[in-house]
């Protein structure tokens, strides 16, 4: 019992000299994000275990600052010397029954490099974890991986009160030189083009695959020269951007058209993020590049595809209305029938090219590009507007909406306000209505207040129109719809989902 007390106070006297409390972890944060991405995990933990718990410093995917040292497989992985891997976790004897394992964050796969100290002290692991299980890393993972937790305790040897100042002063600038040395070897082998700069953005380094792509000679782009392997067309842009994020310290993200060696040139994806020191200074930008062309093209040409299909469907809203015109005069028996049903079409067709124009030119004029339910509103209300402006006044929040819902949606309001102007607030020069829209938790939430319009009487539950209604609200976009027949005018609320609005709002 005193031995382990006495083991117990060695550690925490040892973990101590880190000054582990005093925060500042950046440079772990991109590592650890480093290792995530290296390794393709989603989470990612620097881990230091302690007597009776394991603290996270730097976490990716994990919202646990800490979890007891019985549960932790850290504990194991820092007593290797190779990375310690266990590929399913509901296999292994050692950690079926774990809590880590049976509960959240259902560890499946496990991954970690032990971190020692200069002396050899056992400190931690980064560690990287799956929620399924996984054979192995590939050797450059491991690679990677063993690097980055070397690069980990060059972080934390330099924030150690180490009495033997001369001792650790060898031993960070050895650490420091071996790292670079590393990374630099780790940067040659991936398959995407890796560079670096100095804080106010000089460029110093770019990895083999960068000269191999652009076939320029080795130190031909360093400093500024890099921008001249830009489409002309493209080189203000980014650099316009890339000084944007050097004042700012913001990520650098575009997309350019690079020089190819073969002399073409070829729509790639720029990214860089700066290395900040303890103090939150820049001290280095690293930055890659990678080909992405072909999607680029792709997406053009489906985007031609889309255009073209919608404006043959928009011919189609057009067709349908027109024969559905030319039936009711020859048939004027159904001529009201019919003026309800064109009236329909119409909308659905105004809708459709709210959300999927056939052209730049009948794009919607919203904030953005982003297709909202005001926008599609105006569109739907501008029939029922005076010489003083619109009848129905609109309040509250825009949410975004998509082509999914801009149907049943159209169809909605177009119904609402035919019916206000056939017999509620809209067939009175004075009536109006109040349409507000607001966030309800996971809803949004509609209120439709006519005001000032004639004693309307509850009209069937079995009408078209309502029936029309309640299938857009209830079966097409999973809401629900409550009706008020007040004597002042109709009050209709509506609760549909956000995620039935758009598929951005499904995904936040």
């Amino acid at each position: 019992m005193a031995e382990g007390c006495g083991l117990a106070t060695d550690r925490a006297t040892l973990l101590s000299l880190y000054d582990l409390d005093a925060g500042g972890f950046r440079n772990l944060d991109e590592i650890t994000g480093f290792a995530a991405q290296l390794c393709d995990v989603p989470i990612a933990l620097v881990s230091i275990v302690e007597d009776v718990r394991q603290r996270f410093l730097s976490r990716v995917g994990l919202d646990a600052e800490e979890t007891p040292r019985d549960v932790s497989f850290c504990a194991l992985a820092m007593l290797r010397e190779e990375i310690f891997l266990v590929p399913d976790a509901t296999r292994d004897p050692r950690f079926a029954d774990n809590a880590l394992v049976t509960g959240a964050p259902h560890i499946r796969f496990y991954a970690g490099a032990p971190l020692v100290s200069a002396d050899g002290a056992p400190l931690g692991a980064l560690c990287v974890i799956d929620t399924v299980p996984r054979p192995d890393l590939t050797p450059l993972q491991r690679q990677g991986l063993t690097l980055l937790a070397r690069q980990v305790m060059v972080e934390l040897e330099g924030r150690r009160r180490d009495r033997d100042t001369i001792l650790r002063q060898r031993m960070d600038a050895a650490a420091v030189a071996e790292s670079d040395r590393l990374f630099r070897s780790l940067a040659d082998t991936m398959p995407q083009m890796v560079w670096s700069t100095l804080a106010d953005g000089y460029h110093d380094y770019y990895n083999a695959r960068w000269y191999e792509y652009t076939g320029v000679p080795t130190g031909s782009t360093d400093g500024e020269a890099w921008n001249g392997m830009f489409h002309p067309d493209d080189q203000d842009r980014a650099w316009t951007r890339w000084r944007h994020s050097l004042t700012t310290g913001e990520p650098y993200e575009i997309e350019y058209r690079l020089r190819h060696h073969g002399g073409d040139y070829r729509w790639t994806l720029g990214r860089a993020l700066p290395i900040r020191d303890g103090d939150g200074a820049i001290v280095r930008w690293i930055g890659t590049c990678t080909e992405i062309h072909e999607q680029k093209l792709m997406m053009e040409e489906r985007e031609m595809i889309a255009h073209e299909l919608s404006h043959r469907i928009k011919n189609i809203f057009s067709v349908i209305a027109g024969l559905i015109g030319l039936s009711a005069r020859q048939h004027p028996a159904i001529a009201d029938v019919a003026d309800d049903l064109r009236d329909r079409i119409l909308a659905l067709g105004r809708a459709h090219d709210f959300v999927r124009p056939h052209s730049a030119e009948s794009a919607p004029q919203v904030g953005g590009g982003q297709a909202s339910l005001w926008g599609l509103l105006d569109q739907i209300f501008a029939p029922y507007g005076n010489e003083a402006g619109s009848r129905i006044l609109l309040s509250g929040d825009d949410p975004a909406i998509d082509d999914r819902s801009a149907t049943p949606l159209a169809l909605l309001f177009h119904e609402l306000a035919t019916n206000a102007a056939k017999y509620g607030a809209l067939s009175v020069a004075e009536g109006r209505i109040d349409l507000h829209i607001r966030v309800e938790g996971e809803d949004i939430r509609i209120d439709w207040q006519e005001e000032h319009g004639p004693v309307v009487m509850p009209g069937g539950a079995d009408g078209f129109g309502n029936r029309l209604m309640t299938l857009s609200v209830e079966r097409q976009l999973g809401g629900r719809i409550e009706r008020d027949w007040r004597p002042h005018g109709l009050r209709i609320s509506l609760w549909i989902p956000s995620r039935s609005m758009s598929r951005t709002a499904g995904t936040a």
